[in-house]
């Protein structure tokens, strides 16, 4: 395509987008938000502290609300180093995939928070205490908003640069931050811990074992499940990580309930930890694949994996399609796929913290 004829695809979008802009202002009185309309709802938060990790005396916690660009009001852990002043980096947390801001992310924000970040931990739309309905819900378009609805709220504190700003995700929320990076221009350094690819997963199965009959069976599954759910005004639940296990578990199940069944990881707002997603969340995920434009992210990038982590080749796999030289894939050798959510031993923070020290400048 020559010159010419992209400036010309160029002008049509702007002019498309004006015309947008213009048939949205053309009746003020009707269309226009008021400050009422613009407020976010009240959500009910528990201000004791209820995290599974011990609070730290070098930190100021806090709870706070933000809203996505959906209209949905997400609840948030603050995290600010004491006596800290002036312009801060920040970083937005969220994840595991069926955690709550009370488990791993909480842990790594407030630890990011003792090295001089400004951070949150947030609960995903339609999960623990962040609105959205129907409850428990995953999807790869608003939860990748939800990381950009973090910097929108990052950008407009006084106390924070807002060229300083990154995201942090743990498990499926691994590969949403990284999604988010694809689009968010504003985030500069981005790092991804024991990640998934919740659309891979979803649409092919564990190791990709899953063909093309195998999903057809599935979708025929989630959307008979669709139906009886609409007749029933109601979801039903697929169901958290077993009370039990049998002794032939796989490992990874195995470790997944040692954390999330467990007092070292256990939280009544966990979906993981009780009930589970909606059944039929897994529908939009095979449907709509993440990460079709990570390999146009041209800020910072730090992928960390366990060596023993099953989930080990999403990450692998993640990383072959980053460019540049500010990506870095560091594998923790001996490591298991839950020992990142909770570990200090083995969560190699040093790294991490030099990362957005490095990045957030």
């Amino acid at each position: 395509m020559d010159n010419n004829m992209k400036q010309i695809l160029l002008s049509a979008v702007v002019t498309l987008t004006g015309i947008m802009l213009l048939s949205n202002c053309t009746n003020e009185k009707t269309n226009q938000k008021t400050n009422e309309d613009m407020e976010m709802k009240t959500l009910t938060m528990t201000q004791e502290w209820d995290k599974v990790f011990p609070q730290s005396e070098k930190v100021n916690h806090s709870k706070i609300t933000f809203h996505n660009r959906y209209g949905i009001t997400l609840a948030a852990d603050l995290y600010i180093p004491k006596h800290a002043g002036g312009k801060l980096p920040a970083i937005a947390v969220s994840g595991p995939f069926g955690a709550v801001k009370e488990q791993a992310s909480g842990l790594y924000a407030q630890k990011l928070a003792e090295d001089g970040f400004l951070t949150i931990a947030f609960d995903p739309s339609f999960t623990g205490e962040s609105g959205g309905e129907p409850r428990y819900v995953a999807s790869p378009d608003i939860n990748t908003e939800d990381f950009c609805a973090a910097v929108d709220y990052l950008s407009s504190r006084n106390d924070v640069n807002p060229e300083q700003i990154g995201i942090l995700g743990i498990c499926g929320w691994g590969g949403m931050a990284i999604n988010a990076a694809a689009i968010d221009t504003r985030i500069k350094a981005t790092a991804a811990l024991t990640m998934y690819d919740m659309s891979r997963v979803n649409a092919n199965g564990y190791f990709d074992a899953m063909d093309t009959d195998a999903r057809y069976e599935l979708r025929k599954q989630l959307n008979t499940q669709r139906t009886e759910d609409y007749k029933n005004n109601s979801y039903a639940l697929a169901g958290g990580v077993a009370d039990t296990l049998p002794a032939d578990a796989p490992q990874f199940l195995k470790d997944y309930h040692a954390y999330y069944k467990t007092e070292r990881g256990y939280h009544p707002r966990s979906l993981n930890s009780n009930n589970g997603w909606n059944k039929t969340s897994a529908l939009s995920f095979i449907n709509m694949p993440i990460l079709s434009y990570s390999d146009e992210i041209r800020n910072a990038v730090l992928i960390i994996h366990g060596e023993k982590a099953h989930s080990r080749y999403f990450s692998e796999d993640a990383f072959k399609k980053l460019k540049g030289d500010n990506k870095e894939l560091l594998i923790i050798p001996g490591a298991n796929h839950t020992d990142l959510y909770d570990n200090l031993k083995v969560i190699p923070f040093d790294k991490i913290e030099a990362f957005y020290h490095k990045y957030l400048k």
